[in-house]
């Protein structure tokens, strides 16, 4: 393909996983000889960048203008970042994060990039209901990318959005940057362990996990490698010790690396209510370890294939999730390069190089 000119507007770079996954993505394109620049919109950057990654601080968000938000402020911070638009010209934008104040942002190819199932982590008919109302104000007659098949379903079927078009693309990776890390040193359990990784917060449900680990029967201790609000960590310590667990639940603390205790593990167990893409579990099928997860929306049934989609259980069911891990536990499935060849950034990279290509109206 010829080389494209790719513009990406994200509020800033702070340490969340759909601020890695664009920085992965500018920069995949970039290598692949296209034209790339990343707008943020406040200097807020915890993640490493990419020395030849342009990242361009349009230094539009800051205390005044969160404290006085309302329609004339975003559609100022828009008409500003149009303005830098146009000098460059792109193919392509993509905004993701800040899509309050880009659905004001009448480019051509303009594409929202969602990265979660908002509804999915809505728990009364209000809340619901408000973020029905949001996605279809912001989406409706866009162009839009899920970052996977179920943010797509969720988007058109829960949301009963209409866009202008929507696609789902997962979000690209580089296997070799997760095997090296997991190669560092750590303080690894001794023995066989399975592992959940994910902050403690209702979301993950680790009352869940707990619950359907006890009940497997598993002798394997169970790593616990997160962090949280201390309310949030000292009810799962609590629940730990009603369970009857201490001896047998491991929590290290917070890791900057959780990789070494990923690779190391005999299988990860993914509980949460709700994701979007799951992160964790596609780095886990790098690092040759399997997984047991629950059918949330969205994305575990897209990364359990194969002899892995036996141990996808349903939502609700806390006694199929501890058959799950005990047939896991005693029969580990092995991972072969199979099962993550759909999120390499070679799979994926295309997929937004057509974006350009897309009929403009």
């Amino acid at each position: 393909m010829n080389s494209k000119r790719f513009v990406f507007v994200i509020e800033d770079l702070y340490g969340g996983g759909a601020q890695k996954s664009l920085i992965n993505t500018a920069e995949g394109l970039r290598q692949r000889g296209h034209k790339v620049t990343v707008f943020i919109l406040r200097d807020l950057i915890e993640h490493r960048l990419p020395p030849e990654l342009e990242v361009i601080n349009l230094a539009l968000v800051n205390g005044v203008t969160k404290a006085i938000s309302n329609v004339l402020v975003e559609k100022w911070q828009a008409w500003r970042i149009a303005r830098a638009i146009r000098r460059l010209a792109p193919d392509v934008v993509l905004s993701c994060s800040c899509d309050k104040i880009t659905r004001h942002l009448d480019h051509p190819n303009l594409w929202f990039w969602v990265k979660s199932n908002m509804l999915a982590s809505r728990y009364t008919p209000k809340a619901k209901a408000k973020a029905k109302a949001k996605l279809q104000r912001f989406y409706n007659g866009r162009k839009v990318i899920g970052c996977s098949q179920g943010v797509v379903e969720g988007l058109l079927q829960d949301a009963e959005l209409t866009p202008e078009r929507i696609l789902a693309i997962y979000n690209p990776y580089e296997r070799e940057g997760f095997v090296r890390m997991a190669a560092e040193p750590a303080d690894l359990p001794a023995g066989e362990y399975l592992i959940n990784v994910g902050t403690f917060e209702h979301r993950k449900r680790h009352d869940r996990l707990l619950r359907a680990y006890r009940a497997s029967g598993v002798q394997t201790p169970l790593l616990l490698l997160g962090k949280g609000k201390p309310e949030e960590e000292a009810r799962v310590r609590e629940l730990i010790g009603e369970l009857g667990l201490t001896s047998r639940v491991i929590l290290p603390g917070y890791q900057t690396n959780p990789y070494p205790y990923i690779k190391h593990a005999k299988a990860l167990i993914l509980t949460s209510d709700g994701e979007g893409l799951p992160r964790v579990l596609i780095e886990s099928l790098f690092l040759g370890t399997p997984i047991v997860s629950v059918d949330c929306p969205s994305g575990p049934k897209e990364i359990l294939s194969g002899e892995l989609a036996a141990f996808l259980v349903p939502l609700q069911d806390e006694a199929a999730l501890a058959d799950a891990i005990a047939r896991m536990d005693a029969a580990p499935v092995t991972i072969t390069a199979d099962y993550y060849q759909p999120f390499l950034a070679e799979s994926v990279l295309p997929q937004f190089e057509a974006l350009s290509l897309v009929e403009r109206v």
